[in-house]
């Protein structure tokens, strides 16, 4: 699973025979064309791709074990090209790598990274790594940018609620993702993806991947919490010491503890154990108990929640003329959590005069599964050929079929005008003004993003 020679699709193996005799070097760039999910998209994923896949050598043994997978296979093997990899390059793949700053908030359809061989002997080698650099940047990209959509409805509903918006607003969408997901490996990016936008999540390889690939010191933040299992363990009878237990297990450290309170009846827990066993307890606590209904309607059980902990806990009216709960007692909703049930949640409470303050959303599979490469159409084309004379031709496809396939001609630059990202050729634009650069190239790094900075981008 780790040899890079065959982290493509079949296929590709037979395309070292198929580009025309004078190609020399092939350039080819990758986007997310226009889509009805998101007109610009969180460009993330590229560093742990060039680290973990790209930084790993080719072996004369991965090229010995290719080859012979590729025999069995039916497919064809390009042994020469490869020994030369191995031999002349030391396994480091021959392509410089230019891309936009990760973190960065890009229209749909400009490209996010361009790729060019740099041995002409190898114009096969670019489009080659399209699968492996694909799928290593739709994935986390997407991810990020669903996380963000989601940012900006609940920013909208801080803002408009809040005296703390900015404060309040990194800890509302909580990453509960990490069982949902096919891989660890989806875990770790997605959950990293998240990370960009948010600082609460209970995906410990997405915190892992942050420090790994980007330098995070802690980008991930979670509390003490019940499930199920550790509440219905108890019997329902003894719910109420259950949810006791928790109380005094978790009072230290700031007391934050959120309780799962819907295994028999959330309307009973609210009202006779949290509002009425256990009420003196809950408000002669240092910390903050965190009711979380976990079944119903995604928008009307958690507004029902919220109104009955008011009936029963009080609070108080904000500068902006929002309802705020006694600070002992808040709600966390993390099923059926998905953009637009979170929207409808936020207008809800908003309609109902409660400020947001008094809400956490959590997403689980909705936020890193429920998403694939045609959520924002990813797409890696060729866009231009070097001839053996040194001159570039433009390469592209026009599909009558589909226009919206149609690819883009000729080497990519990046340039900004009117405050926007917009793609132009490059023998179009001035020197310097491209925004596309190298960050890799034979082999060696040249650009090494903070997680900080992604942070920052994204967000400015």
């Amino acid at each position: 699973m780790q040899n890079l020679i065959l982290a493509t699709d079949s296929y590709k193996h037979s395309h070292f025979l198929q580009y025309p005799p004078e190609a020399r070097l092939i350039s080819a760039y990758g986007e997310s064309r226009t889509n009805g999910f998101a007109d610009e998209v969180l460009f993330l994923g590229l560093q742990p791709f060039l680290i973990d896949y790209l930084g790993k050598p080719v072996s004369a043994a991965d090229v010995d074990e290719a080859e012979a997978i590729c025999a069995a296979h039916g497919v064809p093997f390009n042994r020469a090209g490869w020994d030369a990899i191995v031999s002349e390059y030391g396994g480091y793949l021959p392509l410089e790598i230019s891309a936009l700053p990760e973190g960065a908030m890009v229209p749909t359809s400009v490209p996010l990274f361009q790729v060019v061989n740099t041995d002409e002997r190898m114009p096969w080698l670019t489009t080659f790594i399209e699968t492996a650099l694909l799928r290593a940047v739709w994935y986390p990209t997407t991810v990020g940018t669903l996380s963000r959509k989601c940012k900006s409805v609940i920013a909208a509903g801080l803002e408009q609620t809040s005296e703390d918006p900015a404060g309040q607003l990194p800890f509302k969408l909580h990453d509960f993702g990490a069982r949902g997901v096919s891989s660890g490996e989806s875990a770790a990016l997605g959950g990293m993806a998240h990370l960009v936008n948010f600082a609460g999540t209970d995906t410990l390889e997405g915190i892992m991947a942050a420090r790994r690939y980007y330098g995070a010191d802690m980008p991930g933040f979670s509390i003490p919490a019940a499930e199920h299992s550790t509440m219905t363990s108890w019997g329902e009878a003894r719910e109420a010491a259950a949810y006791e237990n928790m109380l005094d297990s978790f009072e230290g450290e700031g007391g934050l503890v959120a309780v799962v309170s819907d295994s028999y009846d959330l309307d009973n827990a609210v009202e006779a154990i949290w509002g009425g066993s256990l009420k003196d307890k809950v408000l002669s606590r240092r910390g903050t108990l965190v009711v979380r209904p976990d079944s119903g309607d995604p928008v009307e059980t958690p507004a029902r929640t919220l109104a009955r902990l008011w009936e029963i806990f009080g609070g108080a009216t904000n500068a902006k003329g929002y309802r705020v709960l006694d600070p002992h007692v808040r709600v966390i909703q993390g099923d059926g959590m998905n953009v637009d049930s979170i929207e409808r949640l936020v207008a809800r409470l908003v309609s109902d005069g409660f400020a947001i303050d008094n809400i956490a959303f959590g997403m689980g599979g909705g936020l890193l599964q429920q998403v694939n490469r045609d959520t924002l159409r990813f797409a890696m084309k060729a866009n231009a050929m070097r001839d053996a004379e040194g001159s570039w031709h433009d390469v592209s496809k026009d599909p009558k079929t589909d226009p919206g396939k149609a690819s883009k001609a000729g080497r990519q630059a990046v340039v900004e005008e009117n405050g926007r990202m917009v793609a132009r050729r490059l023998d179009e634009v001035d020197a310097g003004a491209d925004l596309l650069r190298p960050v890799w190239r034979n082999g060696e790094m040249l650009v090494r993003h903070s997680f900080e900075d992604v942070r920052k981008r994204s967000w400015s």
